[in-house]
């Protein structure tokens, strides 16, 4: 079965987060800090900007999946994904302001309003959206 929009974002979620960890490993490097943040207040944001990446993403990727094959491609499914990718970037850009940052605070809000979302449409999907599958050709000359 192929999910377009699951495997789009799986792909742009795998690109942004070889950005996070690069983000990290720029100043592990120059400033030699082998574990973890070396004392370094911009590692330490960094490190957590892209832990936070990896604490929201699986759950978001197995829900677009899940609605994805429950109810098909959609426009509005296509708009959260991209929206999604968006928000994690600024989020992890916010992620570098000393104090709280307009970027984290409106990537931080965009995920949650995304995943609140999805929520709704996997619960949707569950108990009123269910495409009709067909029966197997075998099955279904049987009946």
């Amino acid at each position: 079965m192929l999910l377009p929009i699951t495997l789009t974002l799986a792909a742009a979620c795998a690109l942004i987060n070889l950005w996070l960890a690069s983000r990290c490993v720029r100043i592990r490097m120059a400033d030699k800090a082998i574990h973890g943040d070396g004392g370094n207040a911009l590692l330490a944001r960094r490190m957590r900007a892209h832990a936070n990446f990896i604490e929201y993403t699986p759950i978001v990727l197995i829900l677009f999946a899940l609605i994805e094959m429950a109810l098909g491609a959609s426009l509005w499914l296509w708009i959260g994904a991209l929206a999604y990718a968006i928000a994690r970037i600024a989020h992890g850009l916010g992620m570098d302001a000393e104090s709280g940052g307009g970027l984290r605070a409106m990537g931080a809000l965009a995920t949650w309003i995304i995943m609140i979302a999805l929520a709704g449409a996997a619960l949707y999907a569950a108990y009123y959206g269910m495409r009709e599958i067909p029966a197997p050709p075998a099955l279904a000359a049987v009946v």
